[in-house]
């Protein structure tokens, strides 16, 4: 057991999508599993964030978030653009 909620999602999955359907082609289990992961996400609550949905919690961590972090250091002074590039060899 690596991972406590991956196991706990990955055994939910199993039992609730993956043993209960036959799926028809790719494009069929693509679509039947984005449904069923949007609802896990977007409509149950789950008990180890509050009784929130993953997606309302994830909502509320962003609005604590700062708004906008600054750079410490601006990317075009790290670069020294008087060196040469490495020739290849060969």
């Amino acid at each position: 057991m690596q991972n406590g909620y991956v196991e706990s999602f990955n055994g939910r999955m199993r039992d609730e999508l993956l043993n209960e359907t036959l799926f028809l082609s790719l494009g069929h289990a693509r679509e039947v599993i984005a449904r069923w992961t949007d609802d896990y996400n977007t409509e149950r609550p789950h008990s180890w964030l509050g009784y929130a949905t993953p997606a309302a919690f994830a909502a509320g961590i962003e609005k604590q978030r700062p708004a906008r972090v600054q750079a410490v250091a601006s990317h075009s002074r790290m670069r020294d653009h008087n060196r040469r590039s490495l020739v290849p060899a060969g």
